[in-house]
């Protein structure tokens, strides 16, 4: 009996949803949308696993005070790699679109050569967004984070013209300047300024704009889907990050962390594990089924749940309301675009 596969989506063909019958049209989220059902899943998919991967990796660097960021990434980077390995052993998915699962299933044909070294631009702006973005939680404290983190957008925005010169219309931008506008507004009062700490999250903003517009463009140009560009990322990432790790000597600095067996923070460092893997796939798919800007919006949608639950958690900003005023234009900015991504406008 034929193992089940799991739904992987791709983007599709072009023409493919605007087929003659109308029945291709059955995929939009309702008669002229620009955005289609599968789209919306993967954009509600990310946005939860992105609140809940953002609190546990600041309870493990901030609430248990490891030291090693890059070893978090290491874990998180082995552990989807075997979970990926797994299923592709048992042949529960694929890497390659529209695989058959010919031939013997080894690990030699899990992708070819040549496909892995034109993946190779993605696995070096995958490696530089996580790394940022991982110490950029560390450096400020949650809201803060989420609010200087909107910014994403423009940068996103100017990445994605240079590369793919993709333009959007004053609709999307006037969205997109409401959004900067709260998150500036937002953090106008913020007195604890850190300039090393601001830098960080600015940098994780340039390397996150730079890794989503590279999954559009090798995305489609690959012939992988969602986990085949995933494990590309694994293999080419996860021996220079270990590399990495143990020449700075977080390694051993790991084997001496006083928490390291703890049950707590061992369940916190598996719950990051798990949910980076899901986090991780839901970013290849919403980006291919998207966009990357769209991909960066949907951060910004989920921003205001981390800061509720990051005040309520972790503490941070005392209640401000310039500060609460700033999340809330965020967040209708994020809506507005929202709403002109569905209309299609």
């Amino acid at each position: 009996m034929r193992n089940p596969v799991l739904p992987v989506s791709d983007p599709p063909l072009a023409g493919e949803n605007d087929t003659s019958d109308g029945k291709g049209v059955d995929d939009r989220l309702f008669k002229g949308s620009a955005m289609t059902k599968r789209g919306a899943y993967a954009a509600l998919s990310y946005m939860a696993c992105a609140v809940m991967l953002v609190l546990f990796n600041k309870a493990a660097l901030s609430s248990y005070h490891f030291p090693c960021v890059n070893v978090i990434t290491l874990f998180q980077m082995v552990s989807s790699t075997f979970f990926l390995y797994s299923l592709r052993r048992k042949k529960i998915i694929s890497f390659i679109a529209a695989d058959s699962f010919s031939g013997s299933g080894s690990t030699s044909a899990f992708v070819p050569l040549k496909t892995l070294f034109h993946t190779l631009p993605l696995s070096i702006a995958y490696l530089m967004y996580m790394l940022a973005s991982m110490a950029s939680v560390r450096g400020v404290n949650v809201p803060m984070y989420t609010t200087l983190r909107r910014t994403t957008v423009a940068f996103t925005m100017v990445i994605e013209y240079m590369l793919t010169g993709q333009r959007y219309t004053q609709s999307i931008i006037g969205s997109v300047g409401v959004i900067i506008f709260g998150a500036f507004f937002a953090g106008a009062r913020d007195l604890s300024f850190d300039f090393y700490g601001y830098g960080v999250v600015f940098l994780a903003n340039i390397t996150t704009a730079v890794y989503l517009a590279t999954i559009a463009r090798i995305g489609k140009s690959s012939g992988l889907n969602s986990f085949g560009l995933m494990w590309c990322n694994g293999i080419i990432c996860g021996p220079i990050l270990m590399i990495w790790t143990s020449m700075s000597g977080d390694l051993e600095k790991t084997i001496s962390f006083p928490y390291l067996f703890s049950p707590g923070f061992m369940a916190v460092l598996l719950c990051s594990c798990v949910l980076a893997f899901f986090l991780n796939y839901s970013i290849f798919l919403n980006t291919t089924l998207n966009s990357a800007l769209t991909q960066t919006i949907c951060g910004n949608m989920k921003d205001l749940f981390t800061v509720g639950l990051g005040w309520m958690v972790f503490g941070g900003l005392p209640f401000d309301l310039m500060n609460v005023i700033g999340q809330l234009l965020g967040f209708l900015g994020s809506g507005l675009y929202a709403y002109y991504k569905i209309i299609g406008k």
